[in-house]
């Protein structure tokens, strides 16, 4: 079994926070001349027994865990939880960063080990700020139990890891000794169950019993400084310490990234734990969709990139796929519940337009479309694959003194805008937990991805169809491309034919999310882009934040099992419908 230690190097011109993958393009390259999609049927069979699925979209993280207790931050949070009748998962890093509790982008600190004369104690003060928001807000916490205290941190990282002089950095420490296995896991083993404890008296049995425990954050690169098989045994020590506290908890890992290093590390993982016969209770990875190159331009502020590009759901599902199959080697581990808890379409999260101007579509109207295609895309995965995804993590909050649209990954900006991406998760909690069958003329099959790698895939028309336990029809249909540049003046013509109707009356509801609709982003630029909007204007852009209908509720008449509803979609949008009324046949 092989030991050696990741590495990972770093410039101006290669993004650390992704492996690479010699299969797929860092990021989609843009085409002009891509063919466009001018028609579309969708079939809709609503008599369709259906499948159950899973709310795979109800999770989020962050790396800021102290701005889960800001203001902001437990706003955001109840916002959030208002969008599903399903709790989320929370999973913000650095809860055992040591610190002082003041956040910064990619950084922060639960501050929760120390020793006296070598002695432990443990100060819970910010640990249990970060939880409350969560759990108040209606949310479960999935604790990732990461990094290594500055008291844990081994000789070595010193002559390893010294720090680079800098008047921006505060420390070595900061700068990655963190990153290195704790000198001692007998007293990491301590601190987990420590923290166990608190929670459990904290919080009771009932909630914490829904949380996941889970070991690290990617340690197939520079997240860990040690040994696979010092990550190994780190687990077996975590699994075992939460246990003693917690017999019923749900515990796993071990975060890998989607690159081939973490194919390799995850299955040492797998097959160290079913050796030694050790709790395992999910297994988690992650993907990421692009890493802009240069992944950061240095220039005049809003220039344009050096090249366009934009994220890959190919890339996304491949990798998915790929770590997927690694479970299904493991007859033991294939029923697990796969967590991709950052499942994200680039890296990292707090760069924004300024930094790279690609990371544009984090503002528009592009990346919930882009959502809405991957979580029916996952789906449509796991009807194919033996292991199944159970939820897919968006790397999504909000940042700290961030100027109007700085373009970071967040579902809200500055004076408390939010931006379009937050409307996909709106939509997606009003979607049934019964899938039906829906058959598109204009997509492709997740089956075909061999075939189309490392090609784009085409402009598409796609949808999700769903019934919920009311008996109501609610159906997404978008059409999009994995090209944020490509433009068509042209709506493109879409019939969804619904089939296995009672005859009746109907009520339909028609959300949409476009450049014109449910799109704050597109208010603020026909306000002239202020970076200091006055109260009316931050009046103006909260109006048009939320989920907007794009036709007033209309009736629908059924005769003979069935009803044609046409829809006009601009490229990069996405419409809900939902139908009332008589139950399907």
């Amino acid at each position: 079994m092989t030991t050696e230690t990741p590495t990972a190097t770093a410039s101006r011109e290669k993004n650390p926070g992704l492996e690479s993958t010699t299969l797929f393009p860092d990021a989609a390259p843009h085409d002009p001349h891509a063919a466009h999609v001018r028609t579309a049927t969708i079939e809709v069979d609503a008599a369709a027994p259906g499948r159950r699925i899973e709310p795979i979209w109800a999770s989020l993280g962050y790396d800021e865990i102290n701005w889960t207790y800001t203001t902001t931050g437990r706003r955001l949070l109840e916002t959030i939880g208002k969008t599903s009748t399903t709790p989320f998962h929370v999973r913000p890093h650095y809860v055992f960063i040591s610190g002082t509790g003041f956040g910064l982008p990619h950084q922060g600190s639960g501050n929760v080990y120390h020793e006296r004369d070598g002695m432990p104690f443990y100060d819970f003060a910010i640990v249990d700020q970060a939880y409350d928001a969560i759990v108040n807000a209606g949310h479960h916490v999935l604790v990732e139990l990461g990094f290594t205290p500055r008291d844990l941190v081994p000789d070595r990282a010193y002559e390893e890891y010294p720090l680079i002089d800098s008047p921006t950095v505060y420390s070595a420490y900061e700068a990655g000794h963190w990153s290195f296995p704790p000198k001692d896991y007998a007293k990491w083993g301590d601190l987990v169950a420590a923290l166990a404890q608190h929670c459990l008296e904290r919080y009771g049995e009932e909630e914490v019993s829904g949380w996941l425990w889970e070991l690290w954050n990617e340690p197939d690169i520079y997240y860990w400084r040690g040994t696979r098989q010092e990550f190994n045994e780190l687990y077996e020590v975590t699994a075992r310490a939460v246990r003693s506290v917690l017999p019923n908890a749900s515990v796993g890992g071990p975060t890998v990234t989607g690159g081939p290093n973490g194919e390799g590390f995850l299955r040492e993982f797998l097959q160290f734990v079913a050796d030694r016969e050790l709790p395992l209770d999910f297994v988690s990875f992650h993907t990421k969709g692009s890493r802009f190159v240069p992944w950061r331009t240095y220039g005049p502020l809003g220039a344009d990139a050096p090249e366009k590009q934009s994220p890959q759901t190919t890339k996304m599902l491949y990798e998915i796929r790929r770590l997927l199959r690694v479970m299904a080697e493991f007859p033991q581990f294939t029923e697990l519940p796969a967590i991709v808890d950052e499942c994200d379409a680039g890296v990292p999260a707090h760069w924004g337009v300024y930094d790279n101007s690609n990371f544009r579509f984090q503002n528009t109207e592009y990346y919930p479309v882009f959502q809405a295609n991957l979580m029916k895309k996952i789906l449509d995965l796991n009807e194919l694959e033996q292991a199944q995804v159970r939820e897919a993590t968006t790397w999504s909050f909000y940042f700290e003194g961030e100027r109007m649209f700085e373009g970071t990954r967040s579902f809200a900006t500055a004076n408390g805008v939010e931006k379009p991406l937050l409307n996909a998760y709106r939509m997606f909690g009003r979607l049934g937990a019964t899938r039906l069958p829906a058959v598109s003329d204009s997509t492709w099959n997740v089956a075909e991805l061999d075939a189309i790698a490392p090609a784009l895939p085409p402009e598409e028309v796609d949808a999700l169809a769903t019934r919920t336990d009311d008996g109501d029809l609610a159906i997404l249909v978008y059409r999009r491309t994995d090209d944020q540049y490509s433009v068509d003046d042209s709506t493109a013509d879409v019939t969804v034919k619904l089939r296995g109707l009672q005859p009746g009356r109907y009520s339909l509801d028609h959300y949409r999310i476009d450049e014109q609709h449910s799109n704050a982003h597109t208010v603020w630029t026909q306000l002239g882009s202020p970076q200091h909007p006055t109260p009316e204007e931050i009046e103006t852009m909260h109006s048009r934040m939320g989920l907007e209908e794009y036709e007033p509720k209309r009736e629908v008449d059924v005769q003979d099992g069935g009803a044609d509803i046409s829809l006009s979609l601009p490229l990069h949008s996405v419409s809900l419908l939902v139908l009332h009324g008589s139950a399907a046949a």
